[in-house]
């Protein structure tokens, strides 16, 4: 509180030397010193003193003011000031920075200067009227905790001002537009541009962030960030202004040639019908006290280096704050200050050392600035600030000291008293304590709190508050002996690489005496190995009435073993660091492990366990029967769930092994019927090691890892396993449609659902690559159409599963809801195209070869990664060479290759479309496009009436 409000000018300053000079006094603060950012409290003047002064006792001020609350909450100071016809109007709204939301960051900054802009009654550009009637002291600013405007006027116009204050108050929407929004949304950001563009201001940003936690109303600066500035909309602006502009959060001061009488007439004429805004949540204190010490470093284009210390300390009108300020004018205000006297005067390795305390509403920041002589190392400035900083906390300052900032505090409240507008008149005094502290002389309170410091109290605060916890910044000027050499011819750009052709680990094979197959792949750049057990078995084993089994049961084998409950598996495999996943697809039931060579073998014990001796006990499968039941029904109202789970049965037919819910959690009748029984059967029935292969991959080798796995797995016994068959389907003969109702949706999700032919078919290549362009990555067509070029959705893509037999082809595209119908005509636009309508381009095909053959290399980087790749060569019997051949066959396509395979596979009039959405908005627009027969069905894909 040492130093009157002189905020950064929001408004532009005419017509007076006095204000100029102030302003430039304002700016030159936050230049020397962006600790304070734009639009908050700068470091305080410096003050100059040639000698200590002692016995001085400078009165406290005693400013008379008269309040009153108007009925609609609002709160008028009055102050009487006859020397001069003019009248200070000063209103501060109870509103800054730290009542913005993370993304929300500026808002109050922009609406403060949208506030310039003219309100219904008084449309006119505010600073211009009221320069017209004389108003001087003119301007508006805005800090973390408040938002305030002020001029001063002369006594006759005053009536004129009040009603142009209360207009914007409470009459502000009607006029406030787009496009000044747009305007001063600009503005804001110029401001930004040209505070970050002056010496330093890279810092600003770097300080909050670095010394609140993420979340704090502080950890943001005033002026907020470009990002959020842009997404600013007037609907923002309208629940700002109805939330915080309300005449109960305003404090508003009349100081000057005025009677309180007059001023109480004038105050309900002009605001008494404005209504109240909402209640308003209040921020506690937060003063997120620190430890330790944190340090940043940064280059800025400037000529010296510069060094920032700042500590959390404590908020306006606490105890403590008269004393940290007391500690900042002996530490660093001034040519009597410690700081100077050692760094700039005596020792002269630095330009300026000043200290500061600057409080707010919930907290402050006390800081040292110390700013380098050219060429000289931050390090032997900061060694000798820390020497001075370490002998005040050690001895206090000293009584001449004390009593020569008690006299620099004191002198600069006795000069308020000769102003009674903003820029830290007798208004902004009364305002300032009002508003943070609900009584307007608590200004005398702070006084007294200087007045009665001891040595000894002073340094108390000092080592309580700045002895632990600092953050550090150092900035470095950014070098200019950097140089280019040579020049780069940029006209064109260098031809791009070729695809690099694989060359993956061979695979070894053998077997276990029990009939498991073992397959290996050596990779030893890193300690770690993946086991992968495949068991030929997944979701189309389910049982006909019991969907949903093997991935439970998958779920259930890490839930406990007669050895090994499920707390002690999961610690186990912690402590070794170990990753144990089971889960499955359409027609493989996974069980894998990663773990460090060093843990091997703790490691495979377990994994063996878990796969030979699972007990299903009751309690975890009840436990795990109401969370899949939970999901199954979360699945039954999430839009593309619901897709997946009815697509399968309506594209395969009832009783076809694929017909199974692609979720793998089965159906709600079926998994509330099941038993932990059911499940030990399934895995009895299944698990088999003449029914599975063992894939390893990674640092091992066959001569170390068989014996292992002989050991380990020597109990399990080979058995009988039913052979499984996977009916040809044929595809629907024309077009059908699927309704599903979400009633209130916001989207529609939209699948077009066909066959296609098996992994191991010898155009699956071809048509992966044919995907690429229709669906199958971003720049495809059909999500450049529905996203990019209409903005309708999201993302939109074409998805080709791997399977064993006939493999589903969805293309999912999820839209807004009032383009449901146009969306679905864009779509049948593309499958027609693709197969003829619009034949793939000999471009298209090339970028979708260089994207699919040039990515190919990073899809193998991992044990995993390359566990996955042989996982599909041993799933869905593919040639061993597989990936290595890739990108050969990918780039000896043509674009008629390519065109001959769209015609063959993709099948536009023999689509099953499945439509999710609210079908009280879209049922009707579906059906007048006549794609086919309509069906509208429930979540479980039951027909409705």
């Amino acid at each position: 509180m040492a130093s009157p409000d002189l905020d950064y000018p929001e408004a532009i300053l005419r017509n007076q030397q006095m204000l100029w000079v102030l302003s430039l006094l304002a700016v030159t603060a936050w230049v020397a010193n962006p600790v304070a950012a734009v639009s908050q409290t700068p470091a305080a003047p410096v003050h100059k003193a040639t000698a200590a002064v002692t016995g001085v006792d400078i009165p406290i001020p005693d400013i008379q003011y008269t309040k009153f609350v108007l009925t609609n909450g609002l709160t008028v100071l009055v102050h009487e000031d006859h020397k001069a016809p003019i009248v200070a109007v000063n209103t501060w709204y109870h509103v800054g920075s730290k009542n913005e939301k993370p993304g929300k960051t500026g808002f109050a900054h922009l609406f403060e200067h949208l506030m310039f802009s003219g309100s219904d009654d008084f449309n006119h550009t505010y600073i211009n009227a009221m320069e017209k009637v004389g108003a001087t002291n003119l301007n508006g600013t805005n800090n973390k905790d408040r938002t305030n405007y002020f001029e001063n006027m002369p006594t006759s116009m005053l009536d004129y001002v009040l009603f142009a204050e209360s207009d914007r108050m409470g009459h502000l929407l009607g006029v406030l537009d787009q496009k000044k929004l747009d305007l001063q949304r600009g503005v804001v950001q110029n401001e930004k541009r040209q505070g970050e563009n002056q010496p330093y201001g890279v810092t600003d940003e770097l300080i909050v962030e670095n010394t609140y936690p993420v979340g704090h109303p502080y950890s943001w600066t005033v002026i907020g960030s470009m990002k959020d500035l842009d997404a600013a909309s007037m609907s923002d602006v309208q629940e700002w202004f109805k939330t915080y502009y309300g005449p109960n959060n305003v404090t508003v001061v009349i100081a000057g040639d005025i009677t309180p009488e007059g001023a109480r007439e004038k105050a309900q004429k002009y605001y008494g019908d404005i209504p109240a805004g909402p209640p308003i949540a209040k921020q506690e204190v937060w003063i997120a006290k620190r430890t330790g010490t944190h340090r940043g470093w940064v280059e800025d284009r400037v000529p010296q280096g510069r060094l920032y210390r700042i500590w959390n300390v404590p908020e306006f009108g606490s105890a403590e704050e008269p004393l940290l300020d007391l500690a900042a004018e002996v530490l660093g205000q001034g040519k009597t200050s410690r700081l100077y006297k050692r760094l700039v005067y005596r020792d002269q390795t630095a330009t300026s050392a000043t200290a500061s305390n600057d409080t707010n509403e919930i907290g402050g920041q006390f800081d040292f600035t110390l700013t380098s002589n050219p060429g000289e190392e931050l390090s032997k400035v900061e060694k000798a600030a820390e020497e001075e900083l370490r002998n005040f906390l050690k001895n206090g300052p000293s009584p001449a000291e004390l009593q020569l900032a008690k006299t620099q505090i004191l002198g600069r409240y006795a000069r308020i008293v000769e102003r009674i507008g903003g820029f830290g008149g007798k208004s902004d005094l009364l305002a300032r304590c009002q508003t943070f502290g609900g009584n307007p002389d608590c200004y005398k309170d702070y006084l007294k709190g200087v007045k009665a410091a001891t040595p000894a109290t002073v340094k108390k605060a000092a080592n309580d508050w700045l002895s632990d916890g600092d953050y550090v910044l150092e900035v470095h000027p950014y070098p200019t002996t950097f140089k280019t050499e040579g020049k780069l011819d940029r006209s064109k750009e260098p031809p791009v690489g070729d695809p690099m052709s694989l060359k993956l680990p061979p695979l070894q094979k053998s077997a276990l005496s029990n009939g498991l197959k073992i397959v290996l792949a050596e990779r030893h750049t890193a300690p770690v190995v993946n086991f992968t057990l495949m068991v030929d078995s997944g979701y189309s084993a389910d049982p006909a009435r019991a969907t949903g089994t093997a991935s439970f049961e998958q779920r259930m084998l890490e839930e406990g073993t007669p050895t090994r409950d499920s707390l002690k598996i999961g610690e186990e495999l912690a402590a070794l660091s170990a990753n144990f996943t089971a889960t499955g697809n359409l027609d493989y039931s996974l069980v894998s492990l990663n773990t460090l060579k060093s843990t091997l073998d703790p490691s495979l014990d377990i994994y063996a366990d878990l796969i030979l001796h699972p007990a299903f006990p009751q309690k975890e499968f009840e436990r795990l029967q109401k969370e899949r039941l939970a999901a199954i029904q979360r699945e039954k109202v999430t839009p593309q769930s619901m897709a997946l789970r009815v697509v399968p049965t309506l594209l395969y037919g009832e009783g076809h092994p694929y017909a199974v819910p692609f979720t793998g959690t089965g159906t709600e009748a079926s998994v509330g019927k099941m038993t932990r029984e059911d499940l030990a059967n399934f895995h009895d029935t299944w698990f088999k090691p003449n029914n599975a292969t063992l894939l390893v991959v990674g640092d091992t080798t066959l001569a170390d890892i068989k014996p292992k796995l002989e050991k380990l797995f020597a109990s399990w016994k080979a058995g009988d396993v039913s052979k499984r068959t996977l009916p040809q389907v044929q595809q629907p003969e024309k077009d059908v449609v699927y309704l599903i109702d979400r009633p209130g949706s916001g989207q529609s999700v939209i699948f077009g659902a066909q066959l296609a032919p098996p992994q191991k078919d010898p155009d699956a290549i071809a048509l992966q690559i044919v995907n690429g362009i229709f669906g199958g990555k971003f720049s495809s067509r059909i999500n450049m159409n529905l996203r990019e070029d209409k903005h309708w959705s999201y993302g939109v893509r074409a998805v080709l599963p791997a399977a064993r037999g006939q493999r589903p082809y969805i293309s999912i595209s999820a839209v807004q809801t009032d383009k449901t119908k146009e969306s679905m005509v864009e779509l049948v636009k593309e499958y027609k195209n693709i197969v003829g309508g619009k034949p793939i381009s000999e471009e298209e095909l090339k970028d979708e070869q260089s994207n699919t053959t040039l990515g190919l290399p990073g899809s193998f980087e991992t044990v995993q990664q390359l566990s996955g790749a042989y996982g599909n060569i041993l799933e869905y019997g593919l040639p061993e060479d597989y990936y290595d051949t890739f990108t050969q066959k990918v780039l000896a396509l043509t674009p008629e290759n390519a065109n001959q395979v769209s015609k063959k596979y993709i099948l536009p009039d023999h689509l099953l479309w499945v439509v999710v959405g609210d079908m009280g908005k879209v049922e009707s627009g579906i059906r007048e496009l006549n794609l086919g027969e309509v069906h509208k069905i429930d979540a479980d894909g039951k027909p409705l009436q």
